[in-house]
């Protein structure tokens, strides 16, 4: 189990991606723009820098629903490989059997 304040802080930083997002596209829209004047581009590069750190999606971790495990995690199925091992074990992933030659 990872620690409870790593899995709560990566809960804040998720919350604050989804508040910023729409902000964020449109400085970043204006920004990339190169039709645009640079002074206006460089403004909102400025105001884009002013964005909180943690409203960046790349400062969140990707975690285990069940562990909070950061490492050895499978995107398809929100799980770390050994919270998806204990699952098909136990027959709660639909399709997945346990291997065997």
């Amino acid at each position: 189990m990872a620690k409870k304040s790593s899995t709560e802080r990566d809960q804040k930083r998720r919350k604050m991606v989804k508040s910023y997002a729409a902000k964020r596209a449109q400085l970043k829209a204006i920004a990339n723009d190169t039709m645009l004047p640079n002074e206006e581009r460089f403004r909102a590069r400025l105001k884009l820098a002013e964005l909180p750190r943690n409203s960046s999606p790349s400062r969140v971790r990707n975690r285990c629903q069940i562990t909070g495990r950061p490492r050895g995690y499978y995107r398809k199925l929100g799980l770390s490989r050994i919270a998806l091992r204990d699952m098909a074990a136990l027959g709660l992933v639909p399709g997945m059997v346990k291997s065997s030659w």
